[in-house]
């Protein structure tokens, strides 16, 4: 096993109270977009951007974790690694994973020079997806259009029959599109136009921006739903859904958006990869670290970045709504007592308000005392170290605050509230 595997579990540093214990994120380096979630024989596996030589966004491979039940991630080594000369020598960046005809195969975004010198490349691995074998050319590059300058992050998705790839696409002064391919051999991939571009106005409307990154093509109830992260004069700027219908145009096809709406309204959420499964959409994210910890906290902490819970896609009406997988009440421990104001004993735990919730973080050395979320309705928290994540009825939050060595957690709520300290079953 590499010695560059995350850790992914509450045998984390348990001195460092800011680091994440039961979500996916390394031990030291810097993670940033979930890539390549899947499940093979039974197993998930979630790879992410992954730099173990320091927390900086630099020399960006493929990280790999594994679960069996999406409660305990297991360390697997480093799947992909930039190869110098290589075609991914600038950096293995966002993609998917396909089981193609029992192979599995991932297909991702390999940077030559610069950002503007990107293609789409594949690896191979054999059901472990322990080791993979990447190739030496891309299948695609840029398209000859000058008004594209930025693709990458293809997904994979399937329409009466046949396999596509959607790619984000734009350029830095210009109009996102989406661009189309039709790939049912991965060995030969046919551009078949834009899938969707600015010129749509709910598109134009919901999800503005320069280029459309990371998105996610797939059916949810009766529609198709498509996610978008926005890249905007080189400011990530959140993360939209748009419900609509797919629609043959010509040998391609053509995403007509009905509605849309913001996937979560948190400052810290981006780039999310789903997960198509057949009674279901699971879907992670990528929660960047706050204002809250400087550049300084970071590089003597070694690490930057974790990944969110996996969560569950629901289409209610119109507006997409996320809440934690089933199977996350799995880390549920012991209840707390919870009285308002009173210092929460647990470095992982979740609260269910029936009514107003606050969330407080108090130094008591310095006395500084902030909200960090706040619901006036029903709602699920989940607080791992520094990760919160809020689950409305109408919406999520996700954000990060920081307790370091002193801070305390509180709460303040009007109705019925439960408190449980979180932790793996075997703990």
């Amino acid at each position: 096993m590499s010695t560059d595997a995350p850790v992914v579990n509450e045998t984390a540093q348990a001195t460092d109270r800011d680091r994440p214990r039961l979500h996916i994120h390394p031990e030291h380096g810097w993670l940033n977009d979930p890539n390549g979630v899947c499940r093979i024989d039974g197993t998930y596996h979630v790879f992410y951007q992954f730099n173990p030589a320091g927390p900086v966004h630099d020399d960006i491979g493929w990280g790999h974790a594994s679960s069996p039940d999406l409660l305990a991630w297991a360390a697997e080594p480093v799947a992909l690694r930039p190869r110098p000369g290589g075609a991914d020598r600038g950096g293995c960046w966002s993609g998917c994973v396909v089981d193609d005809h029992g192979v599995p195969t991932a297909v991702y975004t390999a940077v030559g020079e610069s950002a503007q010198d990107a293609g789409v490349a594949l690896a191979r691995s054999d059901r472990s997806l322990r080791s993979w074998t990447a190739d030496d050319e891309w299948r695609i590059g840029t398209p000859d259009d000058p008004a594209v300058s930025d693709v990458r992050d293809p997904f994979l998705f399937e329409y009466d029959g046949h396999r596509y790839a959607v790619q984000g696409a734009g350029a830095v002064q210009g109009s996102p599109q989406l661009l189309l391919y039709g790939c049912d051999d991965l060995a030969s991939w046919t551009y078949l136009g834009p899938l969707l571009t600015a010129d749509d106005p709910i598109a134009s409307a919901v999800a503005a921006a320069n280029i459309w990154e990371c998105p996610n093509l797939f059916r949810l109830g009766d529609s198709w739903v498509l996610v978008l992260s926005l890249w905007r004069s080189h400011v990530l700027s959140g993360v939209r859904y748009l419900v609509g219908d797919l629609v043959p145009d010509g040998t391609g096809l053509r995403f007509v958006p009905s509605t849309g709406g913001t996937l979560d309204a948190g400052p810290t959420f981006y780039a999310p990869q789903a997960l198509v499964e057949d009674d279901r959409v699971l879907l992670w994210g990528w929660a960047w670290e706050g204002t809250g910890r400087s550049d300084e906290a970071i590089r003597a902490a070694g690490w930057c970045g974790t990944l969110t819970s996996p969560r569950e896609l629901v289409l209610e009406g119109d507006t997409v709504l996320m809440r934690p997988a089933a199977e996350f009440t799995g880390l549920r421990r012991e209840q707390l007592s919870c009285a308002s104001g009173d210092p929460i004993e647990a470095a992982a735990f979740e609260v269910q308000s029936a009514g107003r919730l606050v969330l407080r973080l108090t130094d008591p050395q310095t006395r500084d005392e902030y909200v960090v979320a706040q619901s006036d309705g029903p709602v699920r928290l989940l607080v791992d170290g520094s990760l919160i994540e809020c689950f409305g009825p109408t919406g999520t939050f996700t954000t990060r605050a920081y307790p370091g060595a002193h801070g305390q957690w509180s709460i303040e709520a009007d109705g019925a509230v439960t408190l449980w300290r979180l932790g793996l079953p075997t703990s």
